[in-house]
């Protein structure tokens, strides 16, 4: 079998911000992955180009659904999303053929309770995970969060719970078990401040109405820059959380390959 990746048609393109758009593209039948995990995507190769350029993307459409969809920044002289952010209906997007992760449910112990901490484009692998009626089998309890800059950026995570309440497959089992905690860091907002501040501080916590983080009861996913992974991993750590993977599951799991 070829490891070339398959070429897919973009079915949509949605800009929220000057930065921040989501496309959708077709979805191969034999393609197969877990709600949470990436995949390489990316454009064919331009003349002159030996090869194309691929980047890793985490898969923000339910293992599900019979299309997948992508959340992405725009970077003006990013090799690809400069180019990608430019992309509309009927155009080709490169698709590769092995998605991995450690986002995952599998990489987690049972618990009470799951944390998605999230910054930015970085919720898009949670958009998979809340669609996804396994996430509410296995916890009692599913808290989002979301931090941006600016309230505009938040357009997409608000829009995305909220029509999860119509959704046929998951909307009687998101009621009562799914809270969406979103964040600003630069414009005024109810909830304010970098996540790791709010967990700090206890803010979190009495906002969610749910105790401290506990190694017995709660498991956390972080997805997010490179820096806000490490500092909340270390936050979780100092809780007791022990991070997983997938042939260890444990308390907690952190993105390892992400497109920031």
């Amino acid at each position: 079998m070829s490891n070339a990746p398959t070429e897919e048609k973009v079915l949509f393109v949605e800009h929220f911000t000057d930065r921040l758009f989501r496309f959708e593209i077709s979805r191969p039948s034999s393609f197969r992955f877990r709600s949470g995990e990436f995949i390489m995507i990316g454009l064919p190769a331009e003349e002159g180009q030996k090869r194309p350029i691929m980047r890793a993307y985490s898969v923000a459409s339910p293992s599900w659904d019979d299309k997948l969809e992508f959340y992405s920044i725009k970077v003006p002289d990013g090799p690809l999303t400069s180019k990608l952010q430019k992309i509309q209906e009927g155009d080709t997007v490169l698709l590769g053929r092995k998605p991995v992760g450690t986002l995952v449910l599998d990489a987690l112990l049972p618990g009470k309770r799951l944390y998605m901490f999230s910054t930015g484009t970085g919720i898009a692998p949670f958009a998979s995970l809340i669609r996804d009626p396994e996430t509410y089998e296995r916890y009692d309890e599913v808290i989002l969060t979301h931090t941006c800059r600016q309230k505009a950026e938040l357009s997409y995570g608000l829009r995305l719970v909220n029509d999860l309440k119509n959704d046929p497959l998951v909307g009687e089992m998101v009621d009562g078990k799914l809270l969406h905690v979103a964040s600003l860091t630069r414009e005024d907002y109810p909830l304010k401040g970098r996540i790791t501040t709010l967990i700090e501080t206890g803010e979190l916590f009495k906002n969610a109405g749910t105790p401290t983080l506990n190694p017995q009861e709660d498991r956390v996913m972080i997805c997010g820059s490179k820096d806000m992974i490490d500092d909340t991993a270390k936050l979780v750590e100092s809780f007791g959380l022990k991070e997983g993977s997938n042939s260890q599951p444990a308390e907690f799991v952190v993105e390892k390959s992400f497109v920031g």
